[in-house]
């Protein structure tokens, strides 16, 4: 968003006419709006902001539910945004650190800041970029303990916080374009400076989840977070927001509630075994935080090849920390055998996963001509070193 746009936005007109308005769903839903801003004298700029942050409203549906409703955001804001229950965990880590004032350094939007600030935290939120500043700004504005300045983290009397919150910023936006810095020296701010201020007071540091373990600092705990299936982030916790004892953990977000795994050290893979009545397809963040071997031992599984995650046994125990699959055979991995196969079986109805084989799955659906009632669970994937296709039913 340019500056120019956010001022036509933070207009009483615009910001009438954007509670007013429909929510946007699809490009039929936003010419109707358009012609309805319109013919109610809507300048141009105004119902283009209105318009865009109509649509941007009803994706943050997804992250912030019905807080949505009265936030503001930019469409890359609203990409690295963190979602309402992860910021809620963050929030919380800082409470059972017995925080009191928190220095929220590059806080985009504000989503960590919001969830700081409702759990009564004394909250200063900063961002380098003006209009984004601003949009926090607004977003944060219901809570009286709560600001938001305009400001790079390396200037900040970081002394004037008893905790800190760091989001550095891996990407660039310049004449339209935006890069992505792979460089951790080059991120703002850069990861060095970052370290070194969580040494002194605790500290919370969000990162990319495929952030190399190598850049992990010995000192810290570093806590893989997935939410809904999805892998969100890697978050570095410091000084005395890091719990004793642990260095590596997985933290599992879904319909079950939480979940977590947490290690000293990073878990040696478990044994090899042959294929049981039951694969096993441990949570992203289990993958990235390293702890397969450890689920693997706790379920009473082995791996199904050195270089594949997926484990096997031969009965079936639930895991927030994986998804279960009943094994029903095991066929050749060839498509064209397999599609006589599925339609013997009469299974038109199929979920296609692979780990471990070079396959595109649609592609792979497409040869496949699927017809038939039936569902099933098609497993592309290599048991030990033979490439096989596992049919299969979801346990979880």
């Amino acid at each position: 968003m340019q500056r120019d746009e956010l001022l036509a936005l933070l207009t009483p007109e615009a910001m009438t006419l954007l509670d007013d308005a429909p929510a946007v769903e699809s490009s039929a839903d936003a010419l109707a709006l358009v012609t309805k801003l319109r013919a109610a004298g809507g300048s141009p700029a105004v119902v283009a902001a209105v318009v865009t942050q109509s649509k941007l409203r009803r994706r943050a549906v997804a992250k912030f539910g019905p807080f949505a409703e009265r936030m503001l955001f930019t469409d890359a804001g609203l990409q690295q945004a963190t979602r309402l229950q992860v910021a809620a965990h963050h929030a919380n880590r800082f409470r059972q650190a017995g925080a009191v004032s928190v220095a929220d350094l590059g806080c985009g939007i504000g989503a960590d800041a919001m969830a700081f600030a409702s759990l009564g935290l004394e909250v200063t939120a900063y961002d380098l970029d003006e209009v984004t500043a601003a949009i926090a700004a607004h977003n944060l504005a219901p809570f009286p303990n709560a600001q938001v300045k305009h400001g790079r983290a390396e200037e900040v009397d970081l002394g004037s916080f008893n905790a800190l919150w760091f989001d550095p910023a891996r990407r660039t936006t310049s004449g339209g374009s935006t890069a992505r810095h792979f460089d951790p020296a080059d991120w703002s701010p850069a990861l060095d400076f970052v370290f070194t201020a969580g040494r002194e007071r605790p500290t919370g540091i969000k990162l990319g989840p495929g952030i190399d373990h190598a850049y992990l600092p010995d000192d810290a705990e570093t806590q893989w977070v997935s939410s809904g299936g999805d892998l969100v982030e890697a978050t570095v916790w410091m000084h005395g927001a890091a719990r004793a004892g642990i260095r590596r953990s997985a933290l599992v977000i879904g319909r079950h509630g939480t979940a977590e795994l947490t290690t000293v050290e990073e878990a040696q893979d478990a044994d090899l075994g042959a294929l049981g009545a039951v694969l096993y397809e441990p949570d992203p963040a289990i993958i990235r935080a390293r702890l397969i071997g450890d689920l693997a031992r706790s379920l009473g599984a082995s791996m199904i090849s050195e270089s594949i995650a997926w484990m096997t046994s031969d009965t079936f125990t639930p895991t927030p920390f994986a998804s279960a699959f009943s094994v029903r055979e095991v066929l050749p991995l060839h498509a064209s055998s397999l599609k006589g196969e599925l339609r013997r079986r009469g299974i038109g109805v199929l979920e296609i996963k692979k780990r471990g084989v070079d396959i595109d799955p649609a592609e792979f659906r497409r040869k496949l001509a699927l017809k038939g009632d039936e569902s099933a669970v098609l497993i592309l994937t290599r048991v030990g070193d033979r490439r096989v296709a596992v049919l299969a039913d979801r346990l979880s």
